[in-house]
């Protein structure tokens, strides 16, 4: 069964740190790039970030640059999102899916994960 599965997410201070796992299971991701998503109540997806699984190459969104890390697991088949100095604005339901492997950070390929949910907030 092809899936992608996120894990991760919590509730977490302003200031906080959470890091999210994407794991893939039913294929491999090599030949992939791998983006995170979010989207909040009431308003617009948006692409945060994105991984070429190929060659490591990285994008963020203005929002999250500088804050946020995507990294790669290639052995583990996971992508992984590093969230520092978090704001409250960052709440959102956080998906990983496969993407274009450069900006701009759009979903391509068809493959989603659940989604797991970030609230920041004290």
């Amino acid at each position: 069964q092809v899936q992608l599965v996120e894990s991760g997410g919590g509730l977490v201070q302003p200031g906080g740190s959470l890091r999210l796992s994407c794991a893939a299971s039913g294929f491999t991701l090599d030949y992939y790039a791998i983006g995170w998503f979010r989207q909040a109540p009431g308003k617009e997806r948006e692409g945060v970030s994105c991984i070429s699984m190929s060659d490591g190459s990285t994008y963020y969104a203005d929002s999250v640059k500088g804050r946020f890390t995507i990294s790669r697991d290639n052995a583990k088949n996971t992508v992984y999102l590093q969230m520092n100095s978090l704001k409250p604005e960052d709440t959102a339901v956080y998906y990983c899916a496969t993407s274009l492997p450069e900006p701009p950070i759009v979903p391509s390929g068809g493959y989603w994960g659940q989604g797991t949910q970030v609230t920041v907030s004290s």
